[in-house]
Order: structure tokens, then C-alpha cells, then sequence
């Protein structure tokens, strides 16, 4: 497979909007594959990405298994601790937590992932996360014991993006959390991206297509949903491919 971050950048330069559906093993039932991508293929994402914040052991890799069997689409690994890493996918996005000042989330995981990734064919993607405020306690929050950014802080927002950008991340990825109770706002988005040189991704709280429509609209380059598709796959309908 061709480099997905070189696509990714290709496809920005062509001023191609990416979608990405969010996988979380731990609510998945993998019985539920074929049926779910069906309607994944028929759609218009561009890559599933796989993980959350408490899964099992051997959950991420069964589930990426039985995924491969059913799309062309390139799997990408959004681990939430290194138990989630497995060969199996097509790259890694190696997670720094820019919101957060949690050493083990900043550095100290990644140092531990290393004995898994040496050898490894995965692509890996340094990606600056940041988690922003959507008014309702996260997974990611509990387990990093960080907290998130506040959604009225722009300015800060914007240059610890920027900060990340210069630290050498390759993607910053800014995240309302699972099941946020709203997007992030058109300020927040417009103000990072103006800053940035880097692609950018949004994800967290976005339930429709206008929604999906203003965030690209306003800067995202990668727009990521799990949560709307989860509670209703109906979402996909509206998402379908133009023939």
C-alpha cells in the first residue's frame, strides 16, 4: 500500500474532503462487520481508523482482522494505549497529548511502544491530539487523568497546535471527545488551521451533514465520526458515493 500520509497530503492538494469512520473494538460487535460495511464502502469515507480508550487485549487485532476481510480502505490504528497496537493495520497514528500534561501520554507511552513498533511494517504518523471541552465527561479524560482544553480558550488552542506543528507532528488532530454533546465551534477550527502548514483533523459531536459540511468548510482536511454512526447507521445514507 502506498504511503497513507503521502495520500493524504495528495489528496489535500487537489482540495479533496476526507472522511474517516471511527471504530471503537470495545463497542463493535464483530459479528457485525459485513453488514456495517456495506454500507461503509457505499459511502464516501476515505479511511476507517480503529481504537479507543479502554479496550481489551487481542480486541483491536480481531476486530482489524475481520475488517480487512471487507474494505480496500486503509485501517489506521487511533490507539488508546499500547495494547492496541497490531501489525495487522496499515499505519499508526502515534498519539501525542498536546491538551494534556501527563508525562506517560506526552512521552512515556510511546517510549513503552517501542519494542512493538521495531520490525513493524505499520506506517507511523506522529499526530498531535488535543482534547477540547464538549460538556461532557470523556473516556480519555478518565484515563490519562488529563483535562480537556477550554472550547473559549482559542488562543490557546491555536498555539498549542502550532507548538505541535513545530515539534515535528505530522497531523494535528483536534477532538471533542466520544459522544460530545456538541462540535467544535467554527472559531476553533478556522483559528488552528489558519496557523498550521500541517493537515488537519476534527472529530467528536458531529451527528449530521451540515455539521460535517461546516467543519470542512472551515478548515478540516479530515473529518472523523464514530459515535453518529453507532447510534444510527442510517447516517450513512446521506453520506452515499455520487456515481
Amino acid at each position: 500500500m502506498e504511503s497513507i500520509y503521502n495520500n493524504i497530503m495528495s489528496a489535500i492538494s487537489k482540495c479533496e474532503r476526507l472522511l474517516a469512520v471511527l471504530i471503537d473494538p470495545d463497542k463493535f460487535p464483530v459479528e457485525n462487520t459485513s453488514a456495517f460495511f456495506k454500507k461503509v464502502n457505499a459511502s464516501i469515507a476515505t479511511h476507517i481508523f480503529v481504537g479507543g480508550s479502554i479496550v481489551g487485549d487481542f480486541q483491536t487485532e480481531t476486530l482489524v482482522i475481520e475488517i480487512k476481510k471487507y474494505t480496500k480502505l486503509p485501517v489506521v490504528l487511533f490507539p488508546g494505549d499500547v495494547t492496541q497496537i497490531t501489525n495487522k493495520a496499515d499505519a499508526l497514528l502515534f498519539l501525542s497529548l498536546l491538551s494534556g500534561r501527563n508525562p506517560e501520554y506526552l512521552i512515556g507511552k510511546h517510549v513503552e511502544s517501542v519494542s512493538k513498533l521495531r520490525g513493524s511494517e505499520l506506517e507511523i504518523i506522529p499526530t498531535g491530539y488535543m482534547l477540547i471541552e464538549s460538556g461532557k465527561f470523556t473516556a480519555v479524560e478518565k484515563v490519562t487523568g488529563t483535562k480537556p482544553m477550554l472550547r473559549n480558550q482559542i488562543q490557546n488552542i491555536i498555539d498549542t497546535s502550532r507548538a505541535g506543528e513545530l515539534l515535528g507532528m505530522k497531523l494535528i488532530y483536534l477532538e471533542a471527545g466520544s459522544g460530545a454533546k456538541f462540535p467544535l465551534t467554527e472559531a476553533i477550527i478556522r483559528g488552528v488551521k489558519n496557523e498550521l502548514n500541517i493537515p488537519l483533523i476534527v472529530g467528536g459531536g458531529i451527528r449530521n451533514k451540515e455539521q460535517l459540511k461546516l467543519a470542512y468548510d472551515v478548515g478540516a482536511n479530515l473529518v472523523v465520526i464514530g459515535t453518529a454512526f453507532e447510534d444510527d447507521e442510517s447516517f450513512f445514507d446521506d453520506l452515499k458515493k455520487i456515481n
